[in-house]
């Protein structure tokens, strides 16, 4: 099936790529030119494992294309419309992206095309979508919503084996089409659900919030552990094996971050509150997920009372592991605070490194970037560990305890075990454990 995908980010790039690789002819359109070429040259814009040696396979198989022009989509049968839908000031999505996309699209429209809003879009945009492409053409076309699910660091994997496929529209022809567009990845059992477009956009909103709720209810629980001395990684264990609650997302740490959970439950709370509702649990997890960022950083000024002059080691920007993606990271709102404190911040991470450093030279933050994460540490008053790779789960303890000033070690992630960091002589600080 000819595809075309309108966006490159992390959702349009893994879909078109994706899609190529089940044989399908994808042409992903951006109009960023020197993305485009970059992309041509089989190098992938972001980093997500597994994406660009699928991509370059895919263009030498000539099953995937990169444009900056909209001609494919006359001969595609759906067009996926990925592109990105921030957040206003307001916390309602802007959706000025998306129009703009919308506007570009139109004269290449023919009859029985498919629109497919893959992008988190606020409920009642496929209805208003509909509205307005009739106003600008007579060509019979059809909107789609059909949310991803994808997890930064896993989206490869995430869309070659979905746990579902929602298919949101009230024409046939439509979910036909789009269900054998994902039949290939159906193989053993029928993942596709349809729906009303209205209830895809409810699901996609419902399901990011309610993981986010997850994690500020656990943040929360690890800062009553903190109080009380009750360890918070006992009480995961407890909790955990209840089938009802199970085991994801109930890993206390230093808030939640990316392009999908702040977006959209700032976007959630707008949608209720524009309807008359008061979102107390959605508002209450943004609250605790804003308080959390803060709580390692909370712990450095405990620690040290004035961290002026203070030197920093932070291990990890990204905010998480297996992706570069800095948004809403914890470490930028703890490396603005230590800033504004007059402290003196060194940090490493395998692949979002970059980008913090460009971030941080934008807003005048006092942090260096460091290529080794021991040289990192060199003459440092502590480390801070904030993202949870790999490469930092079982790192050498005395390599650390001889490039630091002295042994202090901050993780957010509560990646070590803690009798361990203490037998190895450190002074200890974690989320929520009993130390």
């Amino acid at each position: 099936m000819k595809v075309s995908v309108i966006g490159t980010g992390y959702v349009g790039l893994v879909s078109g790529v994706c899609f190529a690789e089940m044989g399908n002819k994808v042409t992903c359109i951006d109009i960023d030119e020197k993305k485009v070429k970059m992309m041509k040259d089989g190098k992938s814009p972001i980093y997500e494992p597994g994406l660009e040696s699928m991509m370059k396979r895919n263009i030498e198989d000539k099953r995937v294309f990169f444009s900056t022009s909209y001609d494919s989509i006359k001969e595609a049968k759906a067009v996926f419309m990925a592109v990105g839908t921030p957040s206003g000031d307001d916390g309602n999505a802007n959706l000025s992206y998306l129009y703009s996309a919308l506007d570009s699209l139109v004269p290449y429209i023919e009859d029985d095309l498919v629109i497919v809003l893959k992008s988190t879009v606020p409920v009642g945009t496929g209805e208003a979508v509909k509205k307005y492409l009739k106003d600008k053409t007579q060509k019979k076309f059809h909107v789609v919503n059909n949310p991803e699910f994808l997890k930064e660091g896993s989206a490869v994997d995430d869309f070659m084996k979905p746990e579902r496929v929602i298919i949101g529209t009230d024409n046939d022809m439509a979910y036909d089409l789009m269900e054998k567009l994902y039949e290939p990845f159906n193989r053993q059992i029928k993942r596709t659900i349809r729906t009303s477009n209205l209830s895809a956009e409810v699901i996609k909103y419902a399901a990011n919030c309610f993981l986010a709720t997850k994690i500020s209810f656990m943040n929360e629980i690890a800062r009553l552990c903190d109080r009380t001395g009750a360890d918070v990684q006992e009480v995961r264990y407890g909790i955990a094996t209840d089938s009802r609650i199970g085991t994801q997302f109930l890993y206390p740490g230093p808030g939640y971050g990316g392009s999908c959970f702040p977006k959209d439950v700032k976007a959630l709370i707008y949608k209720a509150k524009e309807l008359g509702l008061d979102f107390k649990i959605v508002s209450a997890t943004e609250e605790v997920n804003a308080q959390q960022k803060l709580y390692m950083f909370e712990k450095l000024k405990s620690h040290f009372k004035d961290l002026k002059n203070k030197n920093i080691a932070i291990w990890g920007t990204a905010f998480k592991a297996n992706t570069d993606d800095i948004r809403e990271t914890p470490a930028q709102y703890i490396v603005e605070e230590l800033t504004k404190e007059g402290a003196n911040v060194q940090f490493y991470d395998p692949e979002a490194a970059v980008n913090f450093e460009t971030m941080a030279q934008e807003k005048s933050l006092n942090a260096k970037r460091i290529e080794n994460k021991y040289d990192c540490l060199d003459q440092m008053d502590a480390l801070l560990v904030l993202t949870e790779w790999k490469e930092f789960r079982a790192p050498d303890f005395e390599e650390i305890k001889k490039r630091l000033k002295q042994p202090l070690l901050f993780d957010g992630r509560n990646l070590y075990n803690t009798q361990q960091v203490l037998d190895e002589g450190f002074t200890y600080y974690a989320v929520g454990k009993a130390v």
